[in-house]
């Protein structure tokens, strides 16, 4: 179960983190601690494994990458976990998950792939497919972005 502070400190992560020298100092005063009791309560997270990495989210299109397709792969069972590795190591791919496949949806890889141009990712599936020999496969191009959050754990009033 998390302590009131711990779920202080979650709620101050879950926000946006400032572009300054010391953010953490930043949300520490937001939730008026100490710095270092808002460091300590963050390693306590890790260590016991509520967090398990930070990370950054690029708005790729203001960085220039404009067009982004999720590529939906059939892939052989046995060689499921070898080629999803593969594929995730692509500097294109951002997300790479295993799914199930549905009865009328064959498709159980899923690849998120980034470029500057639809014909940038068009060019780096068949990349992936001719280096994996794989053959089957879709390209879901996004058309427009409806929504995009970074996930909230808890809300602001609890």
């Amino acid at each position: 179960m998390l302590s009131d502070l711990e779920k202080k400190v979650i709620l101050g992560l879950q926000r946006d983190l400032e572009v300054v020298p010391r953010p953490f100092q930043e949300i520490a005063q937001q939730l008026g601690i100490p710095e270092e009791d808002l460091l300590a309560a963050i390693r306590s997270l890790k260590d016991q494994g509520y967090i398990r990495r930070f990370g950054a989210t690029l708005r790729h299109q203001k960085s220039g990458y404009a067009a982004n397709v999720l590529v939906v792969w059939v892939v052989p069972d046995a060689q499921l976990t070898r080629i999803g590795q593969k594929m995730a190591a692509y500097r294109e791919v951002s997300h790479c998950y295993a799914r199930s496949p549905a009865p009328s949806w064959p498709y159980n890889l899923y690849t998120m792939v980034h470029g500057r141009s639809r014909e940038d990712c068009m060019a780096a599936a068949a990349r992936m497919a001719a280096e994996t020999g794989l053959t089957q496969y879709e390209m879901l191009f996004s058309e427009t972005e409806l929504k995009k959050t970074t996930m909230r754990y808890f809300r602001e009033e609890e």
